[in-house]
């Protein structure tokens, strides 16, 4: 289904007092100086979707601060989305300093959150992310289930199930509770949530790679990807949802000492790694050049766009590329822009220098960002 951003709508969002910008499904490159507000144009299109968004910031956070003011204002992020069927307005935002939920309407009228899965579903890549081979092994699950969510909005739910159950778990082992029921019941909890995700991230594994060695030979190199995690190894190799949960609710409750000891749960799909290396040169991502990194990564994000795209009962994905072309020779820099257009997503990207952008003048919406204000210079 195919689905843009026809324009997008911040009030007292981060920097932004107030800001509109018309895009009538275009996508836009934004341009200016570092601190000028860009990355929150693009966090603001994230938050048009479940969860926190691309920094993953608090609701106090991103609501727009004076300079004597301790908690963020009320805030809203409000975009109006073409689709096939015709349009739907979705807005989001917090109605109230200092509100621990956010609200959300979808033409009007009060929804949860999951709902804007429905209308929107962006994918993203930041420089936060350049560092994703070399960080812990939680920061690749986290990037990649964000893929995985991408494609299946109920995994979020299942992920968020998994590590609630996880920390309470946690929390009476360390207080060394007696209360085996309780336990148990948590274990089951985890169980259910975590068997669901494993199978999701197996399924969303297959899916990627087959996608990924269908588009060898672009620009950016082929990564060999998988998981590391047994449970998504027993969904891999076809064992049904109900038989790993079976055995990790059992695998839970064998563990309770071994993990009290430990201070943390040492079974569960929480201990899994995303594994990439790169396909010519065999060798692992980690110990690629950072530029190899970025372009492994970015073939990662741009892989899953191009599937999501083919898929007719969802949204197409919309892409938002932070500082990622300055981090490209020129050669990547138009294949990259190349293949944007060829696949047909609405994407944003950002940088400092307008020059950065030259291949994409004509093929998408300039925009100048400066002081809290958007200004479009090329239509």
């Amino acid at each position: 289904m195919r689905s843009t951003i026809a324009s997008l709508l911040l009030t007292d969002f981060r920097s932004y007092a107030r800001a509109e910008l018309g895009l009538g499904g275009r996508s836009a490159y934004l341009f200016g100086p570092n601190g000028a507000g860009k990355t929150n144009v693009l966090e603001a299109i994230s938050l048009l979707s479940p969860g926190r968004g691309l920094r993953g910031s608090s609701l106090a956070e991103v609501g727009r601060r004076g300079p004597d003011e301790e908690v963020g204002r009320p805030w809203a992020v409000s975009a109006l989305i073409t689709e096939d069927n015709g349009e739907t307005r979705i807005g989001t935002g917090a109605e109230i300093a200092g509100a621990t939920r956010r609200a959300v309407r979808i033409d009007g009228e009060v929804a949860p959150p999951g709902r804007m899965a429905d209308h929107l579903r962006p994918l993203w890549l930041t420089p936060a992310q350049d560092r994703l081979f070399l960080d812990p092994a939680s920061e690749r699950r986290r990037f990649f289930d964000r893929l995985v969510f991408a494609a299946s909005p109920a995994h979020a739910a299942h992920v968020l199930a998994y590590e609630r159950a996880l920390r309470e778990r946690s929390r009476l082992l360390a207080d060394e509770s007696s209360d085996s029921v309780w336990l148990a019941a948590l274990e089951a909890r985890m169980a259910e949530a975590g068997a669901l995700m494993a199978a999701n991230r197996a399924r969303a594994l297959g899916e990627l790679a087959a996608e990924i060695a269908a588009r060898d030979g672009n620009a950016f190199p082929r990564a060999d990807i998988a998981l590391s995690g047994k449970w998504e190894a027993l969904a891999e190799a076809g064992v049904a949802s109900d038989e790993i949960q079976s055995r990790l609710s059992a695998a839970l409750a064998a563990s309770r000492l071994k993990d009290r000891a430990a201070e943390r749960a040492l079974e569960g799909p929480h201990r899994g790694d995303l594994i990439v290396r790169h396909h010519a040169k065999n060798r692992a991502a980690a110990e690629c050049s950072t530029g190899e990194q970025k372009a492994l990564v970015l073939n990662l994000v741009l892989a899953q766009a191009a599937r999501l795209s083919r898929v007719k009962t969802a949204p197409t994905p919309i892409v938002l590329l932070d500082e990622v072309a300055a981090h490209l020779d020129a050669d990547r820099r138009a294949a990259l822009f190349d293949e944007i257009e060829a696949l047909g997503v609405q994407a944003f990207l950002t940088g400092t220098d307008q020059a950065l952008f030259a291949t994409l003048q004509g093929r998408a919406l300039g925009v100048q960002v400066d002081a809290g204000a958007l200004t479009v210079t090329e239509d």
